[in-house]
């Protein structure tokens, strides 16, 4: 089973709350951690600089599309940034919990 994070940012850590609870609650994810961070970006055209929370989100490729889904439900964002990224090397005790919390 591959392990994987994927990533979003919400504007608030209320939104950021609500989205990890539905995950992990859903078993769709086996921990999510939210970060405050400080984004710039372009968007419409004109610079932007906002506080937003990151979410990692551990999970399995086989659920990405169902936590996608999740996301784009719960998210307030027109177009939330949403990636997944690959563990390359996941300690082997640490990638089975994660399956086995998705499950």
């Amino acid at each position: 089973m591959d392990i994987i994070a994927v990533l979003t940012t919400t504007d608030s850590v209320e939104e950021a709350r609500a989205i990890s609870e539905s995950l992990v609650e859903g078993s769709l994810a086996a921990c999510v951690q939210v970060s405050s961070i400080e984004s710039f970006y372009t968007w419409k055209g004109a610079m932007q600089n906002d506080q937003e929370y990151r979410l990692l989100i551990k999970t399995t490729r086989e659920r990405y599309d169902e936590v996608q889904s999740a996301i784009l439900e719960l998210h307030s964002y027109d177009l939330p940034a949403i990636v997944a990224v690959e563990f390359s090397n996941a300690y082997a005790l640490f990638a089975d919990w994660v399956a086995e919390s998705v499950e």
